[in-house]
């Protein structure tokens, strides 16, 4: 027996950027259903949780969701920079609490959620255009019909992959992680820990979350190294390395692995009857590599052009272009000038890496938190060249202008 539904807006993928493009699309009076593979929204966890409280007060997450962060420590083979500012400026989300609190929101807007959906067809019309998705759920086959289908499975990107408009990405990071109870752990710091002793072509994270329970995690980026994370998290682990032996007995109580697209913003995010968001748009910051905020921010745009479009019964690739031409002019440029200094710090060694964190000693507060960010905009840069005129750090603006 076959279930059937008609909705004017589709979103496959109950994550931060489904569920926020649910939320401003029901929001805005149309029919939307949210579809989610797991028994249930966040059952399984894939990323650290690392974000900003601005982006966290611009969307409203409430403050029992973060632990927030105020001292920025980094630690290389041989060398140790802690940047601090007096109020938090980073936040380290409780994930699950999170997205369930944003799939609530969408529920409370009047968007319909469904659990244990596993979508693996589209439906096309006579001209090859998307019109539903297909696939099972508890009570085997399930149909849903629509107007707009938002793709926002992630990294898998199955809508997109389906209807043969994306191949999976070539450059990736691959993270893996435990959340654990330790002994001793200052809540207001996180720790970044690289260089080979911790991971080739990533980094290695302490992210605190408060009353004693932290995410211990490594990130390797693919495929500039073949290792494997979880493999690496252990030896690094049993070692005790860096900062890692300051936690005191460190006692697992859940395990984290996810993947991350950083081929940059490679693909386009609309087409006929069809929009991109989140990670499934490759939208995150190659740095940290966080995307949690462009997933919210960018999923609620998606929800705003695409309900509009259904409203004026337009919903070709030009009618909803405006919610790709709104990312590219808020992210474009800043993503494209973080590349270029993560494609330097792939290829350091540990002593380069001793020194690049001395040009990190030379930063302002301010100005660190405007690189981590990757908000690279040319008066950020500007003053960054006039503010610090030695040559470490003229170096990173002439890198990051493309000079």
């Amino acid at each position: 027996m076959t279930e059937e539904y008609d909705y004017d807006l589709v979103v496959v993928g109950g994550g931060p950027a489904g569920s926020s493009t649910a939320f401003t699309a029901a929001k805005s009076g149309i029919k939307v259903a949210l579809l989610e593979k797991e028994n249930s929204i966040a059952e399984t966890v894939r990323t650290s949780g690392v974000t900003w409280i601005e982006s966290i007060k611009e969307f409203g997450i409430p403050d029992n969701c973060y632990n927030p962060i105020k001292n920025f420590s980094f630690v290389s083979p041989n060398n140790e920079v802690t940047i601090s500012d007096s109020i938090a400026t980073a936040a380290v989300l409780d994930v699950r609490k999170t997205y369930r609190w944003l799939a609530h929101e969408a529920e409370k807007a009047g968007a319909d959620i469904f659990v244990k959906i596993n979508i693996n067809e589209v439906i096309k019309n006579e001209n090859n255009d998307i019109v539903g998705v297909s696939g099972t759920g508890p009570n085997g086959k399930i149909i849903f019909h629509s107007k707009v289908i938002i793709d926002a499975t992630g990294f898998t990107s199955v809508i997109s992959k389906a209807m043969g408009f994306v191949t999976q990405w070539k450059r990736f990071g691959a993270g893996a992680e435990y959340e654990a109870k330790v002994e001793n752990v200052d809540p207001d710091t996180w720790w970044l820990m690289v260089g080979q002793e911790y991971t080739p072509a990533g980094y290695a994270w302490i992210f605190p979350l408060g009353n004693n329970i932290v995410r211990i995690g490594v990130g390797v980026g693919k495929p500039e190294s073949d290792v494997d994370p979880t493999q690496r998290l252990k030896e690094i682990l049993e070692k005790q390395l860096g900062p890692i032996k300051k936690l005191g007995k460190i006692t697992p109580i859940e395990f984290h692995y996810g993947l991350i697209p950083n081929d940059g913003l490679s693909r386009k995010t609309v087409f006929n009857n069809l929009i991109l968001v989140g990670d499934s748009a490759g939208q995150a910051n190659p740095l940290v590599l966080e995307g949690i905020r462009y997933a919210i921010k960018f999923g609620r745009v998606a929800g705003k052009v695409a309900s509009d479009a259904i409203k004026n019964k337009k919903t070709d690739a030009d009618a909803l272009y405006p919610y790709e031409e709104n990312w590219r002019n808020a992210i474009e440029s800043k993503i494209n000038s973080a590349r270029k200094v993560q494609d330097r710090w792939i290829g350091l060694s540990d002593k380069e890496w001793d020194k690049e964190l001395d040009i990190i000693k030379e930063l302002k507060t301010e100005e660190f938190l405007d690189f981590i960010k990757a908000d690279f905009g040319l008066s950020n840069m500007l003053k960054l060249a006039v503010s610090h005129p030695k040559l470490a750090v003229r170096q990173l603006f002439n890198l990051v202008k493309g000079k």
